[in-house]
């Protein structure tokens, strides 16, 4: 009797796979085929070329394995004083400014995202508003210099220190994962905001937390324009300026001499292009595996309609 169900509910399953049904499944695993090698072959020739020599770089003999291995170009990048500085200041802003970001996201979106803020829907209106509207880039260089901060530390941090459309995805969260009853039961037992906000709201928020950390962090290491408009000093330049000038402005950015005398000057500047975008992407790789089981849920939840 189990045999002939087991074969019963095979025919059914067999029924469900219909030609259409399965030209839909084949089409979509093609596509995501499609999309899979569009991704991983510039990749995998980036990764490939700045591990080959570089003549074979310059040559074109590198596909997606590297060519009489060398590492010649990363010899070169630490070699490098104003890439290492570069690395350095990138990694600062990096940090000082999430920590910054994140801090001022949660005290904006925790406000906001209380029912009994008798201003929030002007309060969040402005804040939308920025979404759409800006004052342009010659305005905010503008209130950048009244400030002071051209040519400082702070011009990588202030100008981008927080993002409405983060804020909107933590207030969301807030509101649909952390029930009013409980705000309501701490406010009887004599619960002050800061000991709800600190004790209750920030426990229950880490992954939406997360998430701010790592769309703050990679956006953080990722800025090169606020390096092109607000600093002039090169010892302040972060790193995605300095890979800007190398693949846009073709500069040697100090590489070194020795290395130079030894092989062509162009063929080492296309060979450190290849090996400076895989030390640029190498933080942000190793920040997302960390942050991986909150951000899912922060974005799920953030998302959410409150």
């Amino acid at each position: 009797m189990s045999l002939n169900k087991a074969k019963k509910n095979k025919n059914k399953v067999k029924l469900y796979h219909s030609v259409p049904d399965r030209i839909l499944t084949g089409s979509v695993w093609a596509l995501l085929l499609i999309i899979m090698v569009a991704i991983l072959v510039p990749l995998m020739f980036v990764l490939a070329s700045s591990f080959s020599d570089p003549s074979a770089v310059s040559a074109g003999k590198v596909l997606l394995w590297p060519v009489d291995f060398s590492l010649v170009g990363y010899q070169a990048i630490f070699q490098s004083p104003s890439i290492l500085r570069g690395f350095i200041n990138s990694v600062e802003y990096t940090l000082v400014g999430t920590v910054i970001s994140v801090t001022l996201t949660l005290f904006a979106a925790y406000p906001l995202s209380r029912v009994d803020l008798k201003i929030r829907g002007p309060v969040m209106f402005l804040f939308t508003v920025t979404m759409f509207f800006s004052g342009g880039m010659i305005p905010t260089y503008l209130v950048v210099s009244k400030l002071h901060l051209i040519d400082t530390f702070w011009a990588m941090v202030i100008p981008s220190a927080m993002g409405v459309w983060n804020v909107i995805l933590t207030k969301t969260y807030i509101q649909s994962s952390i029930p009013l009853e409980i705000y309501e039961s701490a406010s009887i037992d004599g619960c002050t905001d800061w000991k709800y906000f600190t004790g209750m709201v920030l426990p229950l928020s880490k992954p939406i937390i997360a998430v701010m950390v790592l769309l703050y962090a990679v956006g953080k290491w990722n800025d090169f324009f606020s390096g092109l408009l607000y600093l002039n000093d090169s010892s302040r330049q972060p790193l995605q300026m300095i890979l800007r000038n190398i693949l846009v402005m073709s500069d040697s950015v100090g590489i070194n001499m020795n290395l130079a005398e030894q092989m062509n000057r162009q063929e080492l500047k296309t060979l450190l292009q290849y090996s400076l975008i895989v030390v640029s992407s190498v933080p942000v790789l190793l920040l997302y595996p960390l942050i991986q089981k909150h951000f899912v849920k922060g974005i799920m939840m953030g998302s959410i309609k409150g």
